[in-house]
């Protein structure tokens, strides 16, 4: 997996830390410098010449919309700030997207697929990659997309799946895959007979469930809430009275 070298750039050591946090959980991310200011951006991008940079906009000395304007060939960036009346501009000097703090893991992934599209056009026509795999084997399967890789899952192994707006989450018995999909595709692709919606926001392995109440269900330690409108429906599955 070729590495993308990015900058993050922020006066502010929450915000700062927060893009870190963001950036170590995917592996294609490798952070060359950690930057407070303007001036200490330009230098940085000369000395490790990134593929991205995370730009604040209000930082001391030069500001990120001051840099932008001053490099002849910038690298992609990314704005993050807390000030959309600067999107329009930061849009006319062709930024690949636009972060309104305080910015969530979902909007950050997002960001990031976004960035892999512009510098692959071709995934542009194709970001939504359906899942395959074979539902009928012996040992049932499914290939789902993460990291630019077609990742096989067998169905036993799956835990429950969380969706975070545009991405999914699959938790599974060795690990946790996250993939540019909706929770919907996957309660329909997925069987009946082995998996349920229990809220709008997860959908659950039945022979994984270890125990439940009328409020949540239980898979090894983790707590999962059922939703008002998914109850029936559990309890259906579970065979109970």
């Amino acid at each position: 997996m070729r590495k993308i070298n990015c900058i993050i750039a922020d006066d502010e050591l929450l915000a700062r830390n927060g893009i870190m946090n963001y950036a170590s959980k995917l592996a294609q991310l490798n952070v060359v410098a950690i930057c407070t200011d303007g001036i200490g951006v330009y230098s940085a991008i000369k000395e490790t010449n990134p593929d991205l940079i995370f730009l604040d906009i209000q930082m001391p000395h030069l500001t990120g919309m001051e840099l932008l304007r001053t490099l002849k060939n910038p690298p992609a960036i990314i704005i993050t700030t807390a000030y959309s009346e600067f999107a329009v501009e930061g849009y006319e000097l062709n930024v690949v997207d636009y972060l309104l703090k305080p910015i969530s893991f979902e909007r950050f992934l997002k960001a990031i697929d976004k960035y892999e599209a512009w510098i692959n056009p071709r995934l542009t026509n194709n970001l939504q990659v359906l899942p395959q795999g074979n539902l009928s084997a012996p040992d049932p399967f499914i290939y789902v997309k993460a990291e630019k890789r077609m990742v096989k899952i067998l169905l036993k192994n799956i835990l429950y799946l969380e969706g975070l707006k545009d991405y999914v989450k699959i938790n599974t018995l060795e690990q946790q895959i996250i993939t540019y999909q909706t929770l919907t595709y996957f309660e329909e692709k997925l069987p009946d007979s082995r998996f349920s919606r229990v809220h709008r926001s997860f959908i659950v392995a039945l022979d994984h469930i270890s125990s439940f109440s009328g409020s949540e269900v239980r898979v090894g330690t983790v707590a999962i809430p059922i939703g008002r409108t998914y109850l029936r429906d559990v309890v259906k599955k579970l065979n109970l009275p």
